[in-house]
């Protein structure tokens, strides 16, 4: 697996959530081993110590030597984790408001911001890039709108997902359709989130996200999802790529009902609830990808 680049970091694409979930499980992954390592060297020390067969000057000697070797390797484990380590959810916050600054310093918008709890979890690296970058787009999203003058910004945690809230004070005449949310939709499916929207018309629009913190456990043993038929497949491709209802209708020269029906087939073969649960599910397994795969 390639790793992301800075470029892909600092604007949190799809690609780079994708790729920084997987590295996530590999940090998982890689404490589990470091816990093995250290645990098979305690249990050659007390092998050495017990040994029958050593007189106590040798046993010493041996022990000595495997616990120097020991500690080099604990620090070096140390070390390696630590680089992978998690961003405070204030200091995330905190950055999420010097990068939208820029953005609104030349709109007549009443910036708003409901802090985090300060004992909130703190965030992996790869959650807090992409959250500051849903909210980025979904701050551009609502400001494009002409009616709107105040924007809320609120960050929350319930200890398993990262809750954010974004709302205007609009017509709460924004379409969920609207191509400007589409950046929005690929960022959260790669974090395998999921997004709500509410628009209430004359009180504002409601962007409401779910982002969990923990990586998806990985079973490579895991039995597939059925399978899917011909159709199914370009219908799942189209979603994939971030295509609603209408346009994969327009691709596919086939009626929205079809178009929901092979949807609703899919959702109900996979047991997902939600189209972006069947597109995580697809990118996690590589499948619905064009040839040579999406950045």
């Amino acid at each position: 697996m390639p790793s992301p680049t800075n470029a892909d970091a600092s604007r949190a694409s799809p690609r780079y959530l994708r790729e920084s979930r997987a590295a996530a499980s590999a940090r998982s992954e890689l404490v589990n081993e470091f816990a093995d390592r250290q645990t098979t060297m305690l249990e050659s020390l007390l092998a050495i110590l017990r040994s029958k067969q050593l007189d106590d000057a040798a046993a010493r000697r041996l022990s000595i030597r495997l616990a120097a070797e020991a500690l080099v390797a604990l620090r070096v484990d140390t070390d390696h984790v630590l680089t992978l380590g998690e961003e405070p959810v204030t200091t995330a916050f905190q950055r999420l408001r010097d990068d939208l600054a820029p953005i609104v310093r030349h709109r007549r918008i009443d910036m708003q911001f409901v802090e985090p709890p300060v004992n909130g979890r703190a965030l992996p690296p790869e959650i807090a890039h992409g959250a500051r970058a849903v909210v980025r787009d979904a701050v551009l999203a609502l400001t494009d709108q002409s009616d709107v003058t105040r924007v809320r910004v609120q960050w929350d945690c319930d200890g398993t997902n990262l809750l954010i809230d974004v709302r205007d004070d609009g017509a709460g005449l924004i379409d969920p359709d609207d191509g400007l949310l589409e950046p929005l939709r690929h960022r959260i499916v790669a974090m395998r989130g999921r997004l709500d929207l509410e628009a209430t018309a004359g009180w504002g629009s409601k962007l409401a996200v779910v982002v969990p913190l923990d990586p998806p456990v990985l079973h490579s043993a895991a039995p597939g999802p059925p399978a899917l038929s011909a159709r199914e497949k370009e219908v799942l491709e189209l979603m994939v790529r971030g295509a609603r209802n209408r346009q994969i209708a327009e691709a596919l020269a086939i009626s929205d009902n079809t178009v929901k029906f092979h949807v609703s087939r899919i959702l109900r073969k996979w047991g997902a609830r939600s189209r972006a649960e069947v597109i995580a599910v697809a990118l996690d397994r590589g499948l619905g990808m064009p040839a040579g795969g999406a950045d």
